[in-house]
Order: C-alpha cells, then sequence, then structure tokens
C-alpha cells in the first residue's frame, strides 16, 4: 500500500484531474481515506460504480452528500457502460476554466490527462476496456487484479494512468471491513465469514427486512436471532447435511452470493454511516 501511494503521489502532479472510482452500494467504505489526502487539491470528479446494485435512494443521500463538500460526481457502470460516455465531456467541463487560462497564454492545451484510483475490485480496468471500447486493461471478479500503473490512451488528447486498487492498512471503523467483505472487495478469507455474515444479516434485518421475506420466505425477520435466520436460509434453500443439520458453510455461501449478484434486490451499506 504505501509503495502504490508513494506512486500515486509521484505522478498526481502531471494530472489535470482524478477520477476517484467508488462503489455505488459503499460510498462511504469504499472510499479510502489515505487517498482522500492524497487528492484534495486537484479536481476530482467522484464516479459511483455500479449503481444498477445499489438502493437508489441511499444512493442520491451520498451523492447529495459528496457534492455538497464540493466533489464532482457522476454515476455509471462500467459493466454495461451506463455514463460511461458522460466521463469525457464532464472531464471538459470541470477543467473549462484551466483549458482557457492555458490557451489565453498560448500554451495550446492539447492533451488531458488523468489518474484513475480506488480501492480493489470497484471496476477500474472493467471501465478503461468500457473508455476505450477494448480489452486494454485485465479484468477479474477478485480484488488485487491490476498490478502496476500503465498509461491507456482513450482518444487522441485524452490520456488515462490506471493504477492498482490501494487498501488502507487499518479499518478504524470495523463496519467498514464487514461491507467490504460482504460486497467481495476485499478477499474472503480476510474477516471470518460467520461474523461478515453475522453483520449481513443485521443489516438486512434493520434496512431490508421484506428482501428477507421475498427471498427466503421469512416472515418477521427483525425478532429472530442470528442463528435462527440461517436455519430458515438452510431450510429454504436445502442447505442441510444428510442428518438434517443446517450446513452453515453452505449457507454463508448462498447469502454472500444472494446479495453480490442482486438476488436480494438493488442493496446499499452504508446507511448507518449517515443516519
Amino acid at each position: 500500500m504505501f509503495k502504490s501511494l508513494r506512486e500515486i503521489k509521484e505522478k498526481i502532479k502531471l494530472m489535470d484531474i482524478v477520477y476517484l472510482l467508488i462503489d455505488a452500494r459503499l460510498p462511504y467504505s469504499s472510499m479510502n481515506p489515505e487517498i482522500l489526502k492524497i487528492v484534495e487539491h486537484k479536481p476530482t470528479l467522484l464516479l459511483f460504480n455500479k449503481v444498477d446494485l445499489a438502493d437508489k435512494r441511499s444512493l442520491e443521500r451520498w451523492v447529495n452528500y459528496y457534492e455538497e463538500k464540493g466533489f464532482y460526481t457522476l454515476q455509471i457502470n462500467s459493466q454495461n457502460g451506463f455514463n460511461v460516455n458522460k466521463i469525457y465531456s464532464r472531464s471538459k467541463e470541470i477543467l473549462k476554466e484551466k483549458i482557457e487560462r492555458a490557451n489565453a497564454k498560448g500554451m495550446n492545451f492539447k492533451i488531458m490527462r488523468g489518474m484513475i484510483l480506488g480501492i480493489p475490485n470497484v471496476g477500474k480496468s472493467t471501465l478503461i476496456n468500457q473508455l476505450v471500447n477494448k480489452k486494454v486493461a485485465v479484468v477479474g471478479n477478485k480484488p488485487g487484479v491490476t498490478k502496476s500503473q500503465q498509461w491507456i490512451k482513450v482518444n487522441p488528447d485524452f490520456e488515462l494512468l490506471d493504477t492498482p486498487g490501494v487498501l488502507w492498512p487499518k479499518f478504524e471503523d470495523p463496519n467498514v471491513g464487514y461491507a467490504l467483505a460482504i460486497t467481495g472487495a476485499i478477499k474472503d478469507d480476510t474477516l471470518p465469514i460467520d461474523e461478515v455474515c453475522h453483520y449481513a444479516v443485521d443489516y438486512l434485518k434493520e434496512f431490508y427486512p421484506q428482501r428477507l421475506k421475498e427471498r427466503y420466505e421469512i416472515e418477521d425477520a427483525q425478532s429472530l436471532e442470528f442463528v435462527e435466520i440461517l436455519d430458515h436460509i438452510g431450510k429454504v434453500r436445502g442447505a442441510l447435511s444428510k442428518g438434517g443439520e443446517t450446513d452453515y458453510d453452505r449457507v454463508y455461501s448462498i447469502l454472500l452470493t444472494d446479495i453480490r449478484s442482486r438476488n436480494l434486490g438493488s442493496l446499499s451499506f452504508d446507511a448507518r454511516q449517515l443516519s
């Protein structure tokens, strides 16, 4: 992490604009505070990615929150290309005064250079491939696929520097770690899976009890304990051992898969930070 941050600090001086990619389901938890410190003096466009997976009402609250703090924002989906074509024009708008000043001085602003930053598995490589309409960045469904910085030419006057995802060394708020684990932003063996699922169930009980009812036929989730809900899921989804006991490892896998694949609908996991 420290090597990556050092490289970012060195290269950011060359940038006209910074693109900070965050998970629309986790607008707080996917925001690396160390990166925020580095980009505070650069024009920064916050890209809320994976908007199709996010609870729209919660997302709008977070968009308003960051815009009030002075960030430029754009909601995108790097997977299907939603709003990706707006990044270039939005950047030109943000840099309009800088470009006009440079041209007025005869410096002829030719190439716009940007750096794309974010935590692992937030969709940076997928976004770049969408921007250039071909596969130039390696894509994977697990954290840590991009290993080094690389320049990408989006068009003749727009260049992007792709960077590896950077996590911070310690989560001051344990809820951040759980939220990242639930959505797969960190590797599944980083935190104990039973703790991650316990947090997920408690969160769903508080904010999305209806989703538990619709998916797992749980009538009154808020009145049930964690193990009772696991047993119910195990029974409904057939995650039982030969003796009829709940196979908790299978239930954990079912729950996380359902969350990540939107089988429980569009969800957001940072509502507590706004309450």
